[in-house]
């Protein structure tokens, strides 16, 4: 599968003489945690996010600990009124050809939630971590397994000590409660004590 397959289409922008309360706005009024800064010629040249906006001052979010120019970099960002001084660039994008496989790898990575995919230099779609979590569960439960094939996997997949797990019926629980089989943790869930459960 490729990008192309499961990208957004609907192409939300903003030019990076706006104003970032402007940003804001459309990010709230169009439900969308990014948007693509484009020049005037209609390149891409940067990425605003919910992530940039929530390093504002208004917020009163610390410029952070790094070098004299690493604060002086988030001080500006942090005052800005405008989307070309908060935008975050170079931005990293997709080509609409590229594996999902790559989609996964770079976002991962990256520790960021989407990329811009364009087409000969031109901005064509957004793909996100939503886009491929839409892939993993289109792909419908796992087949069932029977015998010999679905002990050995249990087995595999039975809870270690110290692991969250579930029980069945509560008349089960309290029996396994009684024989000491579980202990309350902090979080007020139950810990399995071992593979018999």
């Amino acid at each position: 599968m490729r990008v192309q397959d499961v990208m957004s289409t609907r192409l939300v922008t903003i030019s990076p003489e706006h104003s970032v309360w402007h940003a804001a706005q459309i990010m709230l009024t169009e439900h969308v945690s990014g948007l693509p800064v484009l020049d005037d010629a209609q390149a891409l040249i940067g990425m605003v996010t919910e992530g940039d906006l929530l390093r504002r001052s208004e917020l009163g979010t610390p410029l952070g600990d790094g070098g004299v120019q690493e604060r002086a970099r988030a001080y500006v960002k942090s005052r800005s009124w405008k989307v070309g001084a908060l935008m975050s660039a170079p931005v990293l994008s997709i080509d609409e050809d590229a594996p999902l496989s790559q989609v996964a790898m770079l976002l991962g990575l990256n520790r960021i939630k989407r990329l811009p995919v364009l087409r000969d230099a031109r901005l064509v779609g957004i793909v996100s971590r939503a886009d491929l979590l839409k892939v993993i569960s289109a792909g419908g439960p796992d087949a069932e397994i029977r015998g010999d094939a679905a002990v050995s996997r249990a087995l595999r997949a039975a809870p270690t000590a110290g692991t969250p797990c579930r029980r069945g019926s509560g008349a089960r629980r309290r029996d396994h409660a009684l024989a000491g089989g579980n202990r309350r943790r902090a979080d007020g869930g139950r810990q399995c004590r071992g593979i018999g459960v």
